[in-house]
């Protein structure tokens, strides 16, 4: 485990240690998308770990998926998200922010504008959402345009310039977990018989057309792609041709040489180890439900260079700390996850 607390270059910069924060919506933003008053707080307790992603936030109107998630596109976005950069650099640490388009995961009660979510084909997930007055069926989406694809893809480079503004240190696009990009990437969500469907060539065009305009806007060496291979969820089924599409991904986004990939890994180890091999920097590993006696296992044996924390960090402040000397880890509580005040937020205890 001791390799974990040592320094690693990431990127254009180098990190204090090999910990991440993997990104978690909080719903604790405003109404406009400004994140909260706390926000600056939350994250700045967590700031002992090398790296911290932000919770995923929306590059757009359309990109907005779930009630009081931030967004990144207006001035008062760039000012709120200011603070909590400042406030995360002033502890030593980095921040990446998650750019997530929600796609069809996306209710008209929960946006600014209330329209229909959109995706790459009219396709509903099949599943509900929890929106003001409860959980509610998602709806058919829009399916996008080709213009509306390319513009898309634009909402994605300006997002992550204004993040830039906001004093954020890079971007993580998020490409996993049956939003808009992953939505692409699967044929149960895509059946479009443009550039953008039909072959696994098309259908992970769009993934590496945003990798690539964020690179050009921001440098290649500020941003980072998340990936899910295997998730089967919300009306996501990647298909027959699975391993095949994650194989070529991996190799096209290795050319834009990004500052990493971050994989949330399900269960295909061969394929984890293929991806490895084929991407030549930094790859961040997440295990949900990892338990911590197994905490480092994956840098020190290679397969990773950095590993990723979710609920335990979201849970534990002095993560680190509680880390490297054993301490007992405080337990998360799922009545705090979504929304709400102070209370499983800000309030966890630390230790001493």
């Amino acid at each position: 485990m001791s390799k974990l607390f040592t320094p690693v270059n990431l990127g254009r910069y180098t990190l204090k240690n090999r910990l991440v924060m993997a990104p978690m919506t909080r719903s604790r933003a405003n109404a406009d998308g400004t994140p909260g008053e706390l926000a600056a707080l939350y994250y700045a307790q967590r700031a002992s770990i090398g790296l911290i992603i932000a919770e995923g936030t929306q590059p757009s109107e359309d990109g907005q998926g779930y009630l009081m998630t931030p967004g990144i596109y207006t001035d008062a976005h760039v000012a709120g998200w200011k603070k909590i950069a400042d406030a995360v650099h002033q502890k030593g640490s980095k921040l990446f922010i998650q750019l997530m388009h929600a796609g069809r995961m996306s209710h008209p009660d929960n946006t600014p504008h209330h329209r229909r979510g959109v995706g790459p084909s009219a396709i509903a997930p099949g599943s509900q959402m929890f929106t003001a007055t409860g959980m509610q069926d998602i709806p058919v989406p829009r399916a996008l345009s080709t213009d509306e694809v390319h513009q898309t893809i634009q909402d994605f480079r300006f997002a992550a310039r204004r993040a830039v503004e906001a004093g954020a240190d890079g971007v993580e696009i998020h490409g996993a977990n049956a939003y808009l990009i992953h939505q692409f990437l699967a044929p149960s969500a895509n059946v479009r018989t443009d550039e953008y469907g039909g072959s696994v060539e098309n259908r992970a065009r769009f993934a590496i057309e945003v990798a690539k305009a964020v690179a050009e806007e921001i440098g290649a060496d500020r941003t980072g792609i998340r990936l899910s291979p295997g998730m089967n969820m919300w009306g996501i089924d990647e298909g027959t041709q699975s391993e095949e599409l994650y194989r070529y991904l991996s190799t096209e986004l290795n050319k834009l040489k990004l500052a990493y990939l971050h994989i949330m890994h399900m269960s295909n180890e061969n394929l984890l180890k293929d991806m490895r091999t084929i991407w030549k920097s930094d790859l961040i590993l997440n295990r949900p439900g990892r338990p911590r006696e197994q905490a480092g296992q994956d840098v020190e044996s290679g397969l990773a260079d950095l590993e990723s924390y979710g609920t335990m960090v979201l849970a534990n402040p002095d993560f680190v700390e509680r880390l490297q000397t054993g301490a007992r880890m405080n337990e998360a509580y799922r009545e705090g996850f979504f929304g709400g005040t102070d209370k499983f937020y800000t309030d966890y205890p630390v230790i001493g």
